[in-house]
């Protein structure tokens, strides 16, 4: 068991007009939001800039993660008019770089893939000078499901690895830890930037974090983030430790060091957070190597 919060976890609410513009647009298009439906601590601060990060393939996922407050089950519906709805989110928020993810779909002979090729070109089509970075599930690591979504031309193709190979059974039981690298390397041999994350405190070792960001630095990962894992509720994964500030700091000087082109490091870092900043390290459509 953990101790209460420390104070750094403490974040803000905010009733900005912005906040209330962005909630608007959102609920106006009838969209979802992993802001809302994954409880992240950063909602106050991004809405409150004018950004969101928009979750496609409705909210039902068919995954059980351990750590994650995305409702599971078995979807009922699939809404092929989603992508048009989306691009127009973008749009109306006017943002130069948006993120978009999805619940998994396993359900899916594609795995949501198409739907996702669907929303991509929708954004690129009706906001041109938009940077699309794209947060996708591991299609049970079909390559031909992926090649769907990146034909589309993502500028970011991010899958989250979030936990060291040791514990992924316990924290994405439907998961693994190949299966993830084998989608970031597979669209790094494409050409495109490709992102991760991962979660301390969920009972890794410093050891095996090691290992960890070495290996996904070796295979030209560009961009890390790294934060603390916050218990949605008491039937969710146990939070293991309370990781400081200082030893975030100390990993993004790893990760640095190790190869990655930029490392995102704090307590209340989420995969999403600052995605906007961190995409001007690379330009639209940029590798690592070229940018």
């Amino acid at each position: 068991m953990t101790s209460r919060k420390p104070e750094w976890l403490r974040a803000k609410l905010s009733s900005s007009p912005a906040y209330r513009d962005v909630r608007k647009i959102v609920e106006n298009n009838k969209l979802h939001t992993v802001c809302e439906s994954a409880q992240c601590p950063n909602r106050g601060e991004c809405w409150s800039r004018g950004t969101a990060t928009l979750m496609i393939l409705g909210e039902i996922c068919t995954r059980s993660c351990a750590f994650c407050a995305v409702q599971t089950g078995r979807p009922t519906e699939l809404d092929l008019g989603e992508p048009p709805r989306v691009a127009e989110a973008v749009r109306r928020m006017g943002l130069k770089h948006c993120v978009l993810t999805s619940v998994a779909r396993d359900e899916l002979a594609d795995g949501g893939a198409s739907v996702w090729a669907a929303t991509i070109r929708a954004v690129r089509h009706l906001n041109p000078n938009t940077g699309i970075e794209v947060l996708i599930p591991d299609l049970q690591g079909n390559l031909e499901h992926l090649d769907i979504v990146l034909d589309a031309e993502p500028d970011i193709l991010n899958h989250n690895v979030e936990t060291v190979s040791r514990l992924q059974r316990r924290v994405r039981v439907q998961a693994q830890w190949d299966r993830s690298v084998s989608i970031l390397k597979h669209a790094k041999s494409r050409g495109f930037v490709t992102k991760t994350s991962l979660m301390l405190g969920v009972g890794e070792t410093k050891e095996e974090l090691r290992e960890a960001l070495q290996t996904l630095a070796g295979h030209q990962v560009d961009i890390l983030t790294l934060g603390q894992y916050l218990q949605p509720s008491p039937a969710h994964l146990p939070v293991d430790r309370w990781v400081t500030p200082e030893e975030f700091a100390e990993w993004k000087e790893f990760g640095l060091s190790a190869g990655f082109g930029v490392v995102e490091s704090g307590p209340l870092v989420r995969s999403s957070y600052h995605a906007d900043e961190q995409s001007d390290r690379f330009g639209r459509g940029a590798s690592l190597a070229t940018a």
